[in-house]
């Protein structure tokens, strides 16, 4: 009889401890779920002299087109632009690397880069980064 009550009181014991730390569990998840993530800017593969000639201008649609030119020494990859993001009446593009599927390279190595930033047409400042620095801001004049 003196074992079954040490094993009772045993058991309760862990039981209560279990029940504490789920519910520090279910806290934590919950504290991660509510609070956004951050998100990394891409990956930056470019030197502050491989990029140049940044220039942004409105199309007949309304959004904006972006060109520069960025240079890539390997030529298996060439330069494009990656990421693009809208908020507001700015719009962030990153500069990227993808394999070159051509088997031809860019003169000299520096790959001129264009896209066409789609819902676009409220902005009016473009802003070229690699990675967390910025390369250009550019402004563009909103359509009348």
């Amino acid at each position: 009889m003196h074992r079954i009550l040490i094993f009772t009181g045993l058991a309760a014991a862990l039981g209560a401890c279990g029940q504490s730390s789920d519910n520090k569990t279910q806290n934590e998840a919950s504290a991660n779920a509510a609070a956004p993530r951050k998100e990394r800017p891409p990956y930056c593969f470019f030197k502050d002299s491989e990029t140049k000639a940044w220039a942004a201008s409105r199309g007949k649609d309304g959004n904006i087109t972006l060109k520069g030119k960025v240079y890539r020494e390997d030529s298996r990859y060439q330069a494009q632009i990656g990421k693009m993001d809208v908020v507001g009446t700015t719009a962030t593009v990153w500069p990227t690397i993808a394999p070159n599927m051509s088997s031809y390279g860019a003169p000299d190595n520096w790959w001129d880069v264009k896209a066409v930033i789609p819902n676009s047409a409220g902005v009016d400042q473009v802003s070229v980064h690699c990675g967390e620095k910025t390369i250009a801001d550019l402004k563009v004049p909103l359509k009348n």
